[in-house]
């Protein structure tokens, strides 16, 4: 009986293993690279947020048309990019004022092209809220970020490049054929796209005057990069994310590695620029790419005082918002990427340079939940907000 056990656990073990490699195989062929993102440079010229091309995808909730997008955007050299993202529309007619837009901005995808949401298997499922937010009549529009489908590399985590592609998808949405879409328009973000939908806030009004921001929900925001990066450098998570930005930020600035990475440690990192961020699976296969890092990783003790690294880190930090933009704020109590105490203390910021401000505390919830366990409570305030209701605020309570 025990022989017929252990062989009975060998093949569930076989089978599992097959599972997993066919759930594999079949998210990489979702990151197939098309002719869609395909475009000569000549294209980007143009006005920031207008519509290059575009093609309909099936899958959107409730009937909604879905359409993946190229459009223009500016890159952080002030050059024309271009950009792809999707933008969803409700069904029937919008009504007499347009229909209200939602910018929704991902989490960490991954670093390279073949890692845009926008190529992902569970696309829909991923943008937390959405059967809620066409339900209620919003277009959303969903960024992949520059460098994300199109070439890159993708600055990640590089706040104005983030902001700019969010701002302008929002744009694309607006002026869509047949969408329907007003000036009026919210943010909604998680993690990574926490960090962009408040540099999208804070960019506003100097860059989209002719949309008409009313107001930024971020869940667990990457706001303070610096302490992001030296809290968490010891850990399986934080040492990815700091592989991630030092691979990005050394193509996109120039920012040497030899003076803070051990040479050991760049295959390893290579190879995980190479992997994408969809599922559980994934996340698997980076905890194992990653352990080399474990013995072999960064020769300084902390990266974020060394130059360019500390004066990179302070200027992708999130700032505050112009005076009166309401802000939904939440946070896991058990985050462990971007820690609690953070996420209070860019409370206090905003609430000093006058932003409303509606902080939602989430018991137990880590950092990869932090939207999802939001959700409700993100879109019940943006539709609020879309109402013209007054802005809650938890500041000075």
């Amino acid at each position: 009986m025990r022989r017929i056990g252990r062989q009975m656990r060998r093949i569930f073990r076989r089978a599992t293993m097959t599972a997993l490699v066919t759930f594999a195989v079949g998210m990489t062929a979702a990151h197939a690279q098309s002719p869609f993102y395909d475009a000569p440079a000549s294209l980007a010229d143009g006005p920031p947020g207008s519509l290059v091309r575009q093609e309909p995808m099936d899958g959107a909730p409730l009937g909604a048309s879905s359409y993946r997008v190229l459009y223009r955007s500016t890159g952080l050299k002030g050059e024309s990019i271009l950009v792809s993202g999707v933008v969803i529309v409700p069904q029937g007619p919008p009504p007499p004022g347009g229909r209200p837009i939602v910018a929704w901005a991902h989490p960490t995808s991954g670093i390279v092209p073949r890692c845009a949401p926008s190529l992902a298997i569970f696309l829909f499922q991923q943008i937390q809220g959405l059967r809620s937010m066409v339900a209620r009549g919003y277009i959303v529009a969903a960024t992949d970020y520059p460098g994300l489908g199109t070439p890159g590399p993708h600055p990640y985590l590089v706040g104005e490049s983030e902001g700019r592609a969010v701002l302008d998808i929002a744009r694309v949405a607006r002026d869509l054929p047949g969408a329907g879409g007003a000036r009026d328009f919210a943010l909604w973000g998680h993690s990574q796209g926490g960090q962009a939908v408040l540099f999208a806030g804070q960019l506003a009004p100097s860059y989209a005057p002719d949309l008409h921001l009313l107001g930024v929900a971020a869940a667990a925001p990457a706001t303070d990069l610096a302490t992001l990066m030296s809290d968490d450098i010891n850990s399986v998570g934080g040492k990815n994310i700091t592989a991630m930005t030092l691979w990005s930020w050394h193509r996109v600035y120039g920012a040497a590695l030899d003076d803070v990475l051990d040479p050991r440690a760049l295959p390893v990192i290579d190879r995980l620029a190479r992997e994408c961020i969809e599922g559980p699976f994934d996340i698997f296969v980076r905890q194992r790419i990653e352990r080399p890092l474990q013995q072999y990783f960064l020769t300084v003790p902390d990266p974020t005082k060394r130059e360019p690294w500390r004066s990179l880190l302070e200027k992708n930090s999130a700032g505050t918002l112009p005076a009166g933009v309401p802000v939904f704020l939440a946070q896991g109590t058990v985050d462990q990427i971007i820690r609690p105490a953070v996420t209070r203390a860019y409370m206090g910021r905003l609430c000093k340079a006058g932003n409303p401000v509606k902080m939602v505390t989430l018991p137990n919830i880590g950092h990869g939940r932090a939207a999802q366990a939001s959700t409700i409570a993100a879109v019940n305030w943006m539709t609020d907000r879309f109402a013209g209701k007054a802005a809650p605020n938890d500041c000075g309570g």
